[in-house]
């Protein structure tokens, strides 16, 4: 019977259900306002609680995230004067890079002594703040300097020798690839070094990294002879 009164109800008073939703939608909506103004309160006062504490956790981020960069920058700048370092046919082509006769040269090998001598060997001793700040500013005259003398060595090329020199740069370059080549013969990497490196004379002496780099590349072939091969 309650039932029955029940559904007879709402059949005699349809009508009140889309006011009334109205009034309960209204009413869950206010309700979740009130929710999230509460959330956000207990936030906010939770910050002012621990202002001091969240400050330190903070500053302490930021901290880390600058030693992080400044060493990345340092690595990096690391890494793209190696390039140059120890790849002979590329010092061929940029001689200016690795030509310590270049006042731009000088300068940004200065500066990396400088950035590798204020980088510790533990880099929480970053957290000092006047010593990160001297190490982040020698990174910084790193960068600059060597940008410097990569632009200048990329604007000039070979153009300082002479044409006769030119020619032999280009040749040099070309023996030292087939040096490098692993797909050539013992008898063929052997001469091409050693011509090379006589094409070189009196031109340009390739950094001890990059002749070091090279000769390992292909270790165990400059001591041989071509009668070896035959002979292999």
């Amino acid at each position: 019977m309650a039932v029955h009164g029940f559904w007879d109800f709402v059949g005699s008073y349809w009508w009140l259900i889309f006011p009334l939703s109205g009034i309960v939608g209204g009413w869950v909506k206010g309700a979740q306002k009130w929710d999230e103004r509460r959330r956000r309160d207990k936030i906010e006062l939770y910050r002012l609680k621990h202002a001091d504490k969240l400050a330190t956790a903070e500053a302490e981020e930021a901290l880390t995230s600058e030693i992080d960069r400044t060493i990345a920058d340092h690595e990096e700048t690391d890494r793209r004067w190696l390039e140059y370092e120890l790849d002979a046919v590329k010092t061929l082509e940029y001689p200016v890079i690795t030509d310590m006769r270049e006042q731009v040269t000088v300068d940004f090998h200065r500066a990396r002594r400088r950035a590798d001598g204020l980088r510790p060997e533990d880099r929480e001793e970053l957290r000092d703040r006047r010593r990160l700040d001297r190490y982040r500013d020698a990174v910084r005259e790193y960068q600059l300097t060597f940008d410097i003398a990569e632009r200048e060595a990329k604007r000039r090329r070979a153009s300082d020798f002479t044409p006769e020199e030119r020619r032999a740069l280009d040749r040099a370059k070309k023996l030292l690839a087939l040096a490098d080549d692993a797909g050539a013969s013992r008898a063929e990497r052997q001469s091409a070094y050693r011509r090379a490196t006589k094409e070189l004379e009196g031109i340009l002496v390739l950094p001890d990294a990059a002749t070091e780099a090279i000769e390992q590349r292909i270790a165990g072939v400059l001591g041989r002879s071509p009668d070896d091969d035959q002979r292999a």
